[in-house]
């Protein structure tokens, strides 16, 4: 599965690439290249990252699953309570 992210995503993340190369190299790096590096960090490390993102939200919608029960319960065989409490008679 390919990772894609939207355009306007893709450019921000290259002139991010490009201002943390000025800030923090010593070399500037162009358009092409930090594309292209962007490409490599998707394809070979963006692969970790999602998957933890699917791993945590299966934990999560696993969790919730478990307390659905909980959460929707409804008592059984209530009707005749009602009257035992107060003592009226149906």
């Amino acid at each position: 599965m390919t990772i894609e992210i939207p355009k306007d995503a893709r450019a921000e993340a290259i002139a991010s690439i490009q201002r943390y190369f000025e800030a923090h190299m010593e070399d500037r790096i162009g358009n092409i290249a930090a594309g292209g590096l962007l490409g490599f960090f998707l394809e070979e490390i963006g692969p970790v990252i999602y998957n933890q993102a699917v791993t945590d939200v299966q934990e999560r919608l696993q969790m919730r699953i478990s307390e659905l029960d909980i959460e929707v319960h409804e008592e059984a065989f209530t009707y005749w309570r009602r009257y035992d409490k107060g003592g009226r008679k149906p």
